[in-house]
């Protein structure tokens, strides 16, 4: 144990060491491998690193719909930090019960209470308790469908590469293809009443929209076989998709809905399972059956309810949209001119896009190119030939120029390396 007080601050070798060391040493090689940079400021689209560089945010798994350090979301939180930053939990808390309500008034009708939780799937495992309390014990999820990775949220995240060491996992779990109302039916057809979780369109399974009807479908199975019905838009809401909610096209009504990332309004991690008061009524019920000892945490809640009112006062949702289908066509054409023997798509809503290379490997090298152009974007977690584009709404006109600008470099480097011939 060493109790002698630092004198200085450590080198970036020394804190190299410590990550490999006391966190992770692939993620210590995956820096390594990135440039070596280390974070150090943010703000808006942009994030700066020690050395000075500063790269345009389009990573961040969709956190950031507002940036980073957003003035009115990080002053929000720098004031209850200095009020009141965490509870007793004993006596009533009043932002908490304002977070509530603000996040109400913008869900979808029917969706009244509200159970603050630290991350998405936490929220899932709050959903899967809900269910398993209405009598819903069987789970069924979609293939490539991506819902967390604690042991409930797991057991519906449906990749066996994240599973297969930690078996078993939940029993009485199906996994069916996104997309196919058929295969649903099937698997409601087949056993007792079930809690169905879907996403409107999946994130980490590489930006895969369903057919048109596909959620509206999903309930009227959900009417049918007496189902329980979570739709997880912790990725997708919020604006992410160039409206509030990315279920808002289509007549469903979920019994919950999960909402996170942009929820924190890129300062502090908070998430929130909202259900109807039907679904709700056992926790109502039972304020000690589900609780933990950060939910609806003071200074978690201060940020919710600051990014809700940010959101708003950005005009977020329309920027995304705009913004969203300018650079989605961009990027497109920038992929026709350079190399379209290794692009096969480039896709997506609002400001989630994929591009999906035609090899795998090829999203690797393409992260990597830019990067080296001083762009930031996300790998798929679900589908390895698809990187994602998460950038905020508040993002410039010049940054967006930077991040074509980077494609384009980006893809022509590539068509250099993997020449259509080849």
């Amino acid at each position: 144990m060493n109790t002698t007080a630092p004198s200085e601050a450590p080198s970036e070798r020394e804190l190299l060491d410590a990550y490999r060391a006391h966190l992770s040493r692939g993620r210590a090689s995956l820096g390594e491998m990135f440039g070596g940079f280390w974070e150090s400021t943010s703000h808006s689209a942009s994030v700066h690193t020690s050395d000075g560089q500063r790269f345009v945010n389009c990573a961040g798994y969709g956190v950031f719909i507002l940036g980073g350090t957003h003035p009115h979301v990080t002053e929000a939180v720098v004031a209850q930090v200095r009020a009141n930053p965490l509870a007793t939990r004993l006596l009533l808390e009043p932002v908490s019960a304002a977070a509530a309500k603000s996040l109400v008034d913008v869900c979808p009708p029917g969706l009244t209470k509200v159970h603050f939780v630290g991350s998405g799937t936490e929220a899932t495992e709050t959903a899967i308790k809900m269910a398993r309390a209405n009598g819903r014990r069987r789970l069924i999820t979609t293939v490539n469908g991506y819902h967390g990775k604690t042991l409930g949220s797991l057991s519906v995240t449906a990749r066996s590469v994240y599973q297969d060491s930690f078996q078993p996992l939940l029993p009485d779990v199906t996994s069916v293809p996104f997309g196919d109302l058929e295969a649903m039916e099937a698997a409601l057809r087949d056993g007792p009443p079930a809690c169905v979780i879907v996403e409107p369109l999946q994130g980490e399974g590489g930006v895969v929209l369903p057919p048109d009807g596909y959620l509206a479908g999903l309930g009227r199975l959900r009417t049918e076989y007496g189902a329980f019905l979570v739709i997880d838009e912790i990725l997708t809401g919020l604006g992410r998709l160039g409206r509030w909610w990315g279920h808002d096209p289509e007549t469903v009504s979920p019994d919950v809905m999960l909402v996170g990332k942009g929820l924190s309004g890129g300062v502090v991690p908070v998430a929130a399972a909202v259900a109807t008061p039907e679904a709700y009524a056992p926790f109502d019920k039972d304020p000690f059956l589900h609780t933990s000892t950060f939910s609806a945490a003071p200074i978690a809640v201060a940020a919710a309810k600051a990014a809700i009112e940010a959101i708003v006062m950005e005009d977020a949702v329309a920027k995304a949209a705009k913004i969203g289908a300018d650079l989605k066509q961009r990027i497109t054409e920038e992929a026709e001119r350079h190399c379209p023997h290794l692009v096969a798509d480039v896709r997506g809503e609002g400001l989630l896009i994929g591009v999906e290379m035609r090899e795998a490997g090829l999203a690797g090298e393409l992260v990597l190119e830019l990067i080296d152009g001083r762009v930031l974007v996300n790998h798929s977690m679900n589908n390895s030939l698809v990187l994602r584009l998460t950038p905020p709404a508040t993002i410039s006109p010049d940054e967006l120029d930077q991040v074509v600008n980077a494609f384009g470099h980006a893809f022509s480097v590539l068509a250099g390396r993997f020449p259509a011939s080849r």
